[in-house]
């Protein structure tokens, strides 16, 4: 193996299981998951954009989650599945920076749509005099705009400060997808990986930020719920605010865990774990959790799939 990454072809990934028929499962069930979230939040991709109901704050940060919910599942799960169904580990050089890119561009948009989401939640409550000045269509595509951008810039340094590095240590990934902290394992270069480091913990230290910001305007939310004297009223704002606060308790957590643990306390099994965790599960949970808890979501999806039964049945009587 060259000392340089450049002249590094491939790279080797984590196979789930040796045995053919483990494999075989595993691809069943990766597509299984494809399928759902693709079906899933391609649902609410055009519920939202179909119902003038949900031309909403909520509804357009919704619809911009949906996108990096496809993003993330359509930057992993595919090449799992293929790498299971022909037996293979193989991913090119050029293909698990795409791979890296992308997954850090689309979890870095979450993270930063899910602030956003909150703070859309606590004008809503909080302030609800000031939401049409605060949360006008022009603001929330700024907003929108700042999300992209942000995880755009944080993907792009983190991806060209890895992949810039030496690699020394082999091409084995203990990971079924490129994921830096693993990369990072094979580098040979101290200063580069303390430069990365450094650049983690910066990140790091911002996601922390916005996470107080989202304790301190959740605490503000449910103080702001609790004296609300109508039950109904009360329920109607903790079923808005309970999934998205589930959400992101389960990016941020698992997110943070896989990338600032210690090497100490790393193991395949653990890192796997995790890796699904934040990057596969998310994506594939979200959908049903805004869903099953948004009334508003609920009556436009199913209007959706009467208005589409009714008309292809329609069609077939005309054809009869």
């Amino acid at each position: 193996m060259s000392n340089s990454s450049s002249s590094m072809a491939q790279f080797l990934l984590l196979a789930f299981a040796d045995r053919r028929e483990l494999q075989l499962l595993h691809f069943w069930l990766f597509l299984a998951i494809s399928l759902a979230a693709l079906l899933a939040n391609g649902l609410i991709l055009s519920a939202v954009a179909c119902d003038h109901h949900l031309h909403t704050p909520m509804g357009f940060f919704l619809l911009n989650l949906s996108l990096t919910d496809l993003g993330c599942i359509c930057t992993t799960v595919p090449k799992a599945m293929h790498n299971s169904l022909w037996d293979t580990t193989t991913i090119s050089y050029t293909g698990c920076a795409a791979q890296a890119f992308l997954l850090v561009f689309f979890i870095g948009t979450e993270f930063s749509l899910l602030t956003i989401m909150c703070y859309d939640r606590y004008v809503a409550i909080c302030k609800p005099l000031h939401y049409g000045t605060l949360l006008g269509s022009r603001a929330c595509a700024h907003m929108a705009a700042a999300a992209w951008a942000t995880g755009f810039l944080y993907s792009l340094l983190h991806t060209a400060n890895t992949f810039s590095l030496p690699l020394c240590q082999g091409n084995v990934l203990g990971q079924f997808f490129c994921e830096i902290p693993q990369i990072l394992k094979l580098s040979c270069s101290h200063s580069g990986y303390l430069r990365e480091l450094g650049l983690i913990v910066v990140i790091a230290c911002l996601m922390f930020g916005c996470f107080v910001f989202i304790v301190f305007s959740y605490v503000q939310i449910f103080r702001a719920v609790l004296r609300i004297p109508s039950q109904q009223g009360r329920h109607k704002a903790f079923s808005t605010c309970l999934p998205h606060l589930a959400v992101i308790s389960i990016v941020i957590s698992t997110a943070a865990f896989a990338y600032l643990k210690p090497l100490s306390i790393s193991s395949p099994s653990l890192d796997l774990a995790l890796s699904v965790l934040y990057s596969v599960v998310p994506p594939t949970l979200n959908p049903f959790i805004y869903s099953l808890r948004n009334q508003e979501l609920k009556d436009a999806l199913r209007k959706m799939m009467t208005g589409y039964f009714s008309g292809a049945t329609k069609c077939q009587v005309s054809h009869a």
